[in-house]
């Protein structure tokens, strides 16, 4: 038994004892969330059309939080239940020669095909004093360091701690550590590393300690202010600063989201050695257009201004990722969420050397007599990605469509269409993608 779980168990045993106390049960509350979705891939230069998916499967997503027991000292615990089911499809079995593109709705069976349900879950016990709240047991942080990705069937989950702290105002206070991760699509609970970690003599280059802490400062109603660092250890080192801004200028706001990261190796992947055991980050694109191994040297930067008038809103935006490798983060490689403006549907724009220009523009219904629609569409072009024998480039187009009922017996009932198309001469193929959501939550309690 890990540290992490036996001081679980411990916090369990202390909640048991005080779950009747008032607070604990009359500030409860729990959520059946309903998640139809269908995935199709279509990859355009593969051989056979390996790597393309169609998928369907229905999602159901349990959460439980509870209040807190009365006192100096709070106690409480919350609970998330996940199921997935396949209705069709799901991926091609490896009998056929063609291979599923991995991560997307369900985790594979022996025999390559996709498994007919999954399910995951945890428990977090939690423990308040005053405005500050630690946590122990299944996390889904959302900071700039680290990001739990939900998008697919079912959302990823993280086990570790966290501490958060409003004891000051206008100032939040975070720090925690994660131990192991249980990824969108997939049952099993695994070590944490980075895109270009490698299996080597059997072994995967992972790690079970990854810090963050940090801290959001708001200096205006208006105006916040940010600093971050993680470290996955044997793996990077990561310092993030950020400052977004809301300025009224006539009729509208203008939002600014400014951000940079700064980010170097730690401990075995500082060494030539280190990397050998396949602690590696991913560098330039080789001659033989295969993406080299490296150490972490990254220093990404951002803007992103967004203007909203009325029912529209447009954004224009700047990234550069510059150094000898591309921007770290927690990645498994089946479906991981970076803080980056250029996050989009299919691609992320941060290979090593990348500049991605962003434009963006969505528009609200309601204004027109049609409450609950919008719509969005995402351009995004990026260049200069370091490789031998010339840089590389890419684009990305997306568009979004999003309906949610507003009134009756089904008021919260939510459609999504989102497709997109990448293009480029990088090593990925070009994908064009589309994926279709029914959702609905249900209170419990």
């Amino acid at each position: 038994m890990n540290k992490s779980t036996l001081a679980l168990a411990v916090a369990l045993g202390v909640i048991a004892q005080q779950a009747t106390a008032a607070g604990f049960i009359e500030d409860s509350k729990a959520t059946l969330g309903l998640r139809n979705f269908y995935y199709d891939l279509n990859t355009k230069n593969t051989a056979n059309n390996n790597g393309e998916a169609s998928e369907w499967g229905q999602g159901f997503i349990f959460n439980y939080t509870s209040g807190f027991t009365e006192g100096t000292v709070g106690f409480g615990l919350d609970a998330v239940g996940l199921l997935g089911v396949k209705l069709d499809s799901g991926g091609s079995n490896t009998k056929t020669g063609r291979d599923r593109t991995p991560g997307q709705l369900f985790p594979l069976d022996t025999d390559g095909s996709a498994e007919d349900e999954f399910s995951k879950g945890g428990l977090t016990a939690k423990v308040r004093l005053s405005k500050t709240e630690a946590r122990l047991g299944t996390l889904q942080p959302k900071l700039p360091v680290v990001n739990f990705n939900d998008g697919r069937l079912l959302p990823q989950l993280f086990e570790g701690g966290q501490i958060t702290s409003a004891e000051i105002d206008n100032l939040l206070l975070t720090a925690g550590q994660l131990e192991h991760t249980t990824t969108r699509a997939s049952s099993d609970s695994i070590g944490l590393r980075i895109a270009g970690a490698s299996v080597v003599n059997g072994q995967q280059a992972d790690s079970n300690k990854f810090y963050y802490g940090g801290a959001d400062y708001k200096i205006t109603k208006d105006l916040l202010a940010q600093y971050y660092y993680g470290n996955l250890e044997d793996f990077y080192k990561q310092h993030f600063l950020g400052l977004t801004h809301n300025w009224s200028i006539g009729p509208g706001v203008l939002k600014s989201d400014l951000r940079y990261f700064h980010s170097d190796s730690d401990g075995k992947n500082g060494s030539v050695a280190g990397r050998a055991e396949g602690y590696r980050a991913q560098g330039e694109i080789s001659a033989a257009n295969t993406i080299t191994a490296t150490e972490v040297d990254n220093q990404t930067w951002s803007a992103l201004f967004t203007y909203t008038l009325g029912a529209h809103a447009l954004s224009g935006g700047y990234q550069q990722v510059s150094g000898d490798s591309a921007f770290p983060f927690l990645n498994q490689g089946d479906g991981s969420t970076a803080y980056l403006i250029t996050d989009r549907q299919i691609g992320k724009f941060l290979s090593a050397g990348e500049r991605t220009w962003l434009a963006e523009y969505a528009y609200d219904f309601t204004s027109v007599g049609a409450p609950g629609l919008k719509a969005i569409i995402t351009y995004l072009s990026g260049d200069n990605i370091d490789a031998v024998g010339g840089d590389r480039k890419e684009w990305e187009r997306d568009f979004r469509l999003d309906y949610t009922l507003q009134n009756g017996a089904l008021k919260g009932l939510g459609f999504s269409w989102r497709n997109a198309s990448l293009r480029g001469n990088t090593t990925a193929n070009d994908q064009d993608e589309n994926r279709l959501i029914v959702s609905y939550t249900l209170p419990l309690l």
